[in-house]
């Protein structure tokens, strides 16, 4: 065995790449680490390949990871800082590429609003899209990235959509990401 092959010492619900069906993986099962970044694991199986939260870092034999909270101040008004939000979605991946969503050009939009309902505070909105219109993983994806944003000081909501227009292309990769795929 490598540095990166593994055996599972306990069960774990892994999501199957690229469909994003949710799987039990049993202990006991070899797995090879693929990447670890943005707080998961991407690791190869005789079944095929799946991501792995960083909560469950121990049956990998690692130590378990959380996703570190924005340390950021808000606003006179409680807004969140718009930095710090970024920050948090640069800690996104798909976890078949290994650069983050931000620097992939697969966010559109953010936004603040201040809201009322269903508690006051903000509320986050994402328009987002993905490398290829079939990815199962966009859910995962779209998920990990509101997760993420609810750890900014003053966000009270958050709502990514995925969206197809404009269709995404590689130019829309940022230099620093172009530079990590060897694009540059």
């Amino acid at each position: 065995m490598t540095n990166r092959d593994r055996i599972l010492s306990r069960e774990v619900i892994a999501t199957q790449i690229p469909s994003g069906d949710k799987t039990t993986l049993h202990a006991e099962t070899k797995v090879m680490i693929h990447q670890t970044l943005g707080g998961a694991y991407t690791v190869q199986t005789d079944f095929g390949l799946f991501r792995i939260n960083g909560a469950d870092a121990d049956a990998l034999g690692e130590q378990p990871t959380a996703t570190p909270g924005a340390q950021a101040a808000t606003s006179p008004d409680g807004a969140p800082d718009p930095e710090a939000i970024w920050a948090q979605l640069r800690q996104v991946y798909d976890p078949e590429i290994p650069v983050n969503i931000v620097d992939l050009g697969l966010v559109y939009t953010m936004d603040v609003e201040k809201i009322t309902e269903p508690q006051p505070g903000h509320r986050v909105n994402v328009a987002m899209t993905l490398t290829a219109p079939g990815c199962g993983m966009g859910p995962a994806i779209a998920e990990d990235a509101k997760n993420k944003i609810l750890l900014v000081p003053g966000v009270t909501d958050a709502d990514v959509r995925i969206t197809w227009e404009p269709a995404w292309n590689q130019s829309m990769i940022s230099e620093e990401g172009k530079m990590k795929l060897g694009l540059i």
